[in-house]
């Protein structure tokens, strides 16, 4: 069902679509997904046998690559794939379900990833997923993110426009 929702929002508009894959075996479904049209595909580490071969294979197929790193997922899980990653994602929940608060203690991860990515020297978006509010995205911000995911902040605080414009 994943690549449909994919599919209806890539009739639905040009701005780029960011998939988080969080499922097991994702190396099954990298096609699927861009042909329903993503144009970045993140996996989680854990979930594949072989990240550098799945992140190239997302690359191979025109897409930008990146990998989430759950809350217990130390950063040397990315360590030898920095050259075939476009995304970075640091997750600030532990993923299951939308509306989790988020965990204080992620921002020295995301500080430290900030970090090993500009060590690395490659251009690589550090995003957040998990708990962003207009509460915490300035502390991420400072920590040095520079891509949110926020479901719940958005999607439960309508009217939308206010509640993107409250995390701008």
């Amino acid at each position: 069902i994943g690549p449909m929702i994919v599919q209806a929002a890539r009739r639905a508009t040009r701005i780029p679509l960011d998939v988080h894959l969080m499922i097991s075996n994702p190396d099954q479904y990298i096609e699927f997904f861009q042909e329903a049209g993503a144009d970045i595909l993140t996996v989680h580490p854990e979930a594949t046998h072989h990240l550098h071969r799945t992140l190239t294979r997302i690359r191979e197929l025109g897409m930008k690559a990146g990998a989430a790193l759950n809350p217990s997922t130390g950063l040397e899980a990315i360590a030898h794939v920095l050259p075939q990653l476009d995304v970075l994602m640091i997750m600030t929940v532990n993923p299951g379900f939308g509306g989790q608060s988020f965990i204080p203690t992620m921002l020295p991860k995301v500080s430290s990833a900030r970090k090993t990515i500009d060590e690395s020297g490659y251009d690589i978006l550090l995003e957040v997923d998990g708990g962003v509010s207009s509460r915490t995205a300035p502390d991420l911000i400072r920590s040095g993110a520079n891509v949110f995911v926020a479901g719940s902040a958005v999607f439960g605080n309508p009217p939308y426009e206010e509640a993107i414009r409250s995390l701008r």
